[in-house]
């Protein structure tokens, strides 16, 4: 492991100003996404999308790094070129995605750790210079569980030490949903848990907190809660719970929009840098509130792509302001 080059390759992913375009989906996820926008999903097609969105010009002034699936980035496609070209790092989701948790219903555990350090090492070979993993929590009324969350913390631990063994950056994801009735409060409260407790496991397995970026959710009310909140009040939140678990040595925060419309996200991320004061980089790992403009203008149509390609170009403007707390809505009506 050389640990300044991991280093420095951690805080090229948070370079102010910048995010991660997570465009890692499934290929269920894709489909669902293309669906929901009127259109038939295909793998032709979707190699298409991901195409149209790599090759945006421009997308590197405002974008550090681009998470793939194992699948993309082992093609090597000349899709990948114009991503290597604006200097953005290559990143890889490595997870097999959550299964059910033996003898605790209702809660997952994710997996993937089998076979893993040789997984990382063909990733590395392809071109990868970060990778990442997600553990998901729901909050029900009794849980998420100690055992549910340490299970998780565990097998994220795992993966940033196999992940920095072999000179990969570890993007660690632990996501608390927003799904759900709950308050504001509660949703705190979980966040907490489950931080303190994967940095915990982290300690354990001697990951450098120095070389790995943290992928996490904002603290917000439940989706069904009913509870509205400013920005602020979002943002104040949010910055209390991880002043209070995560360790000043890590170098930036890429909060995912986990639900939230474009314009949500965004408005978040400014109130976050506009409160400012923080020991890290307060940056973004967004998929869909980066990609959702660009795919519905898109719609399968090939004299659409630049149009596409200037949606994501404003959504990736627009949140590289925020990174500096300078967000303003009329940047959404910009041409």
């Amino acid at each position: 492991m050389n640990t300044a080059d991991l280093e420095a390759t951690a805080l090229s992913l948070v370079t102010p100003g910048k995010g991660i375009l997570a465009a890692d989906e499934s290929r269920r996820t894709l489909e669902l996404r293309f669906n929901a926008a009127g259109m038939p999903f295909s793998d032709a097609a979707g190699r298409e999308y991901r195409e149209i969105l790599f090759s945006t010009p421009g997308l590197g002034a405002f974008i550090s790094g681009v998470i793939l699936t194992e699948e993309t980035l082992a093609q090597a496609t000349e899709a990948l070129a114009p991503l290597v070209a604006q200097h953005l790092c290559l990143g890889v989701k490595v997870d097999r995605g959550p299964l059910p948790l033996a003898l605790f219903p209702g809660e997952t555990c994710t997996e993937g750790l089998d076979g893993l350090r040789s997984r990382l090492h063909q990733a590395q070979a392809s071109g990868a210079r970060f990778s990442k993993w997600r553990a998901v929590f729901g909050i029900q009324p009794h849980g998420p569980t100690d055992g549910a969350v340490q299970a998780n913390a565990h097998v994220l631990a795992r993966f940033a030490a196999l992940s920095q063994e072999v000179g990969l950056v570890p993007v660690v994801e632990p996501e608390v949903l927003m799904t759900g009735s709950h308050s504001l409060e509660r949703h705190a409260a979980v966040t907490t848990c489950v931080l303190r407790e994967v940095f915990r496991a982290l300690a354990a397995q001697r990951v450098h907190l120095e070389a790995m970026v943290l992928k996490t959710n904002l603290v917000l009310p439940g989706s069904a809660s009913g509870e509205h909140v400013s920005p602020a009040v979002i943002a104040g939140a949010t910055l209390q719970v991880m002043r209070r678990v995560v360790p000043a040595a890590v170098p930036g925060i890429a909060f995912l929009s986990g639900g939230q419309s474009e314009e949500e996200s965004t408005r978040h991320l400014n109130a976050l840098n506009h409160e400012g004061g923080a020991p890290w980089q307060l940056s973004f790992s967004f998929g869909r509130a980066l990609q959702h403009s660009a795919l519905r203008v898109w719609a399968g149509v090939p004299a659409n792509r630049g149009a596409a390609q200037a949606a994501l170009h404003r959504r990736a403007a627009c949140n590289s302001a925020a990174r500096f707390g300078n967000y303003d809505e009329a940047m959404e009506r910009a041409a």
